[in-house]
């Protein structure tokens, strides 16, 4: 199948063009750069050995997508494009409506004029807010606490109005939970731009030396430890999940599925297991809590086990093992 990947040279969407061609797929491209690199899709066809159609656009430009759409003709789409960081978005909430909606919506408004009507949507944990109780399933009540997340709520409401409309989609929302680490051949990985907003490339880049200490928001959340407890799975792990649900595409509707490991992780857990995994010491100052942050959020992801037959299995040792070995054969990311 020809896919086209939006958002394809971003950290999830580079390691899932990898496993699309590792399946036989075609990929197509788009991506606008600005908080990605090429250098990633070049090294995906060094690790895959099959090419990509790479096309430099952003999705708010319109004739653009239609001119790629026109030329290669991908029979679905997987869309990850868009601003993700938590706290930026609390900044930033208009840039964040703009971006994210707008691009969606011109997206979907191609895809239609084109009559492609299979789409997997980069929806996020993020949708629940704060949940009452852990595990999380996907019938739990939806509820964001920030405007990234409140992006993501009002796309899934979005394209299950569109469903509404045409029954001739085929939508499937993944629900990601935390993805961590790095493809095992080091050569492609989380690479953020500026001061990183995630933890995990945080304590990767505090490892390697660039910068000197981490901080942790807040010790006094009703966790177990006092930090933030998140569920943490391998970025390959996530993107296999893609590839499941594409190959499962064969009945019209809206489907949803979470993609996660079914366990939680507190920060300082983590620290800890990477200090392990790398052997470098992770210095560590407590902070003031962040807006927007919740205090635990983890997974049951059975229905994508049982429905996609997907599974995280790659554990925490192995996420932190592999988001080591990336960061210190890159320490300054695709930068040469």
């Amino acid at each position: 199948m020809k896919v086209l990947v939006t958002g394809g040279a971003g950290y999830i969407g580079s390691h899932t063009c990898i496993e699309l061609l590792n399946n036989d797929h075609e990929v197509v491209v788009i991506d606008n750069l600005i908080n990605s690199s090429e250098e990633s899709l070049r090294r995906v066809e060094e690790i895959t050995r099959k090419k990509i159609s790479f096309y430099k656009t952003d999705l708010l430009n319109k004739s653009e997508v239609q001119k790629v759409f026109s030329i290669e003709k991908p029979q679905a789409v997987i869309h990850f494009a868009g601003l993700k960081a938590v706290g930026e978005s609390v900044r930033e909430p208009l840039h964040y409506y703009r971006n994210n909606i707008d691009a969606t919506l011109t997206l979907c408004e191609v895809m239609n004029e084109q009559n492609i009507k299979q789409l997997i949507f980069s929806s996020s944990a993020t949708v629940y807010g704060e949940p009452k109780t852990v595990p999380i399933t996907e019938d739990f009540p939806l509820h964001a606490t920030n405007p990234y997340g409140r992006t993501k709520l009002m796309l899934e409401e979005i394209l299950s109005d569109l469903f509404v409309s045409d029954s001739d989609w085929n939508i499937t929302l993944l629900r990601y939970f935390n993805p961590v680490g790095a493809h095992e051949s080091g050569k492609i990985g989380e690479d953020p731009k500026g001061t990183p907003n995630n933890l995990m490339p945080y304590i990767a880049q505090v490892a390697v030396g660039k910068l000197s200490e981490l901080s942790v928001f807040g010790n006094d959340w009703p966790t177990k430890d006092g930090t933030g407890v998140r569920d943490y799975l391998h970025v390959v792990d996530l993107a296999q999940g893609h590839v499941a649900a594409l190959e499962k595409m064969t009945q019209r509707g809206i489907h949803i599925f979470n993609l996660g490991t079914g366990h939680g992780v507190s920060v300082l857990e983590l620290i800890d297991a990477f200090e392990k995994s790398s052997g470098k010491d992770i210095p560590y100052k407590i902070v003031s809590r962040r807006d927007g942050d919740i205090p635990e959020c983890y997974s049951n992801a059975e229905k994508a086990e049982r429905e996609l037959g997907w599974k995280a299995i790659k554990t925490l040792d192995q996420m932190c093992a592999d988001a080591w070995n990336w960061q210190s054969k890159n320490p300054d990311g695709y930068e040469k």
